[in-house]
């Protein structure tokens, strides 16, 4: 059953001081009905202190919240004057004590209220004279000690879920700042993968143009063609990324643009071609059966051997490269080896493993639950070579944390 809409004013009114003030002023005018409106048997009207009482018993619910305990012992003397007189309605009065009892229970610690109450059962167990009063009044006293504590569980319990909720929301925005962290990260290392590896392809292009542009015009023209083809292919990619991020600051979301290109390792032979429009030959070979790699391995394997070869072109001087791709039962070991300078020596200098590609190449690999490595060749023959090993499962979201 859905809960009852409360007014805001409400709200507020419950939770000021003035709350209190109300609270007592309708235990008066409760407390004093009797009086008001019946009648005494000789038709006289009631004697003045029995108003005085009912009033009294009342008012100091006023600063209940300040002062649990005073108020309830305000209450309870107070209550206990009021048959000193017999012209007075015969009623007990019990409103202001059993409020009172109700919000000392509630917000007194245990070593205050415990001790109070069982003198206050005590005391009353002593000065009532009828046991069938003496026993209502411990009913009620209990019952209005088991609401107090009651409350003050729920208000307890309220406190927890707010606090729970507030930490729920404090881990949900650090998630998302996570998250966003790390699509940043990816979509830098992609802009580094794509403009070095054309904006070196079209160097590579344009200084091998003007050499043979009297000699050997087609080939010259071809490089020209190379550079205006990786030119565009670089173009493309750039307004794929910049459209993720267009999407990702109007959604609020770090997710791919389902629209977008998805470089893969089905790329990799045109990558190679595109390669070796800036004069190194590149051979792409495979074995064992391909088998399916989530999205983000699967273009990580395809960047991984896009920086190797950038790497080849900027910094080996080698002729050829080699790409091999392993597929295992658990995952894909690639390796990418040119025959250029690197002989463990010039290889420091020329590649060093802390530059931005090779950083970018192993955060990428990381990113996806796999390793990479670069070094001198394992057959000890002039060159370098990348190594790196992709898992065919996507990481668990604890190692990725």
């Amino acid at each position: 059953m859905p809960a009852l809409p409360i007014p805001a004013s409400l709200r507020r009114l419950a939770g000021s001081p003035w709350s209190d003030v109300a609270l007592a002023v309708v235990t008066a005018v409760a407390q004093s009905a009797p009086l008001l409106f019946a009648h005494s048997d000789s038709g006289r009207p009631w004697h003045w202190w029995g108003y005085v009482v009912a009033v009294g018993a009342s008012l100091p619910l006023a600063l209940l919240r300040r002062a649990p305990v005073p108020v309830l012992l305000a209450c309870s003397v107070v209550s206990g004057l009021y048959d000193l007189v017999d012209a007075v309605a015969p009623q007990p009065l019990w409103y202001g004590v059993l409020i009172a009892l109700y919000g000392m229970a509630s917000v007194s610690p245990p070593k205050v209220r415990i001790p109070v109450f069982l003198v206050m059962c005590a005391v009353g167990l002593a000065t009532v004279g009828s046991p069938d009063t003496a026993t209502r009044g411990i009913v009620l006293y209990v019952a209005a000690y088991a609401l107090g504590r009651a409350s003050a569980g729920f208000r307890a319990e309220a406190v927890v879920l707010a606090e729970r909720a507030a930490r729920l929301e404090r881990d949900r925005r650090m998630d998302e700042e996570r998250a966003a962290e790390r699509e940043r990260a990816r979509i830098a290392r992609d802009m580094h993968d794509v403009l070095a590896h054309s904006i070196s392809l079209m160097v590579v292009q344009a200084e091998a143009g003007p050499v043979v542009l009297d000699t050997d015009p087609a080939r010259a023209s071809a490089a020209f063609g190379a550079i205006a083809g990786t030119g565009r292919d670089a173009l493309d990619q750039l307004r794929s990324m910049l459209a993720v991020l267009r999407d990702d600051e109007d959604d609020g979301a770090a997710e791919h643009d389902p629209r977008a290109p998805r470089l893969t390792v089905l790329d990799l032979p045109a990558l190679a071609r595109q390669v070796e429009g800036a004069g190194l030959e590149v051979s792409c070979t495979a074995e064992g059966e391909p088998r399916p790699m989530p999205a983000d391995g699967d273009t990580a394997a395809y960047r991984i051997v896009q920086e190797a070869l950038t790497n080849v072109v900027k910094h080996a001087g080698a002729d050829s490269a080699e790409v091999r791709l392993r597929w295992r039962d658990d995952g894909l070991e690639i390796r990418v080896v040119d025959d250029g300078r690197g002989d463990g020596r010039g290889a420091g200098r020329d590649l060093p493993s802390g530059g931005n590609g090779l950083t970018g190449l192993r955060e990428r690999a990381a990113a996806c639950g796999g390793s990479a490595t670069a070094g001198p060749r394992e057959d000890r023959l002039p060159g370098f070579e990348v190594r790196a090993r992709l898992p065919l499962a996507a990481p668990e979201a604890g190692a990725m944390a």
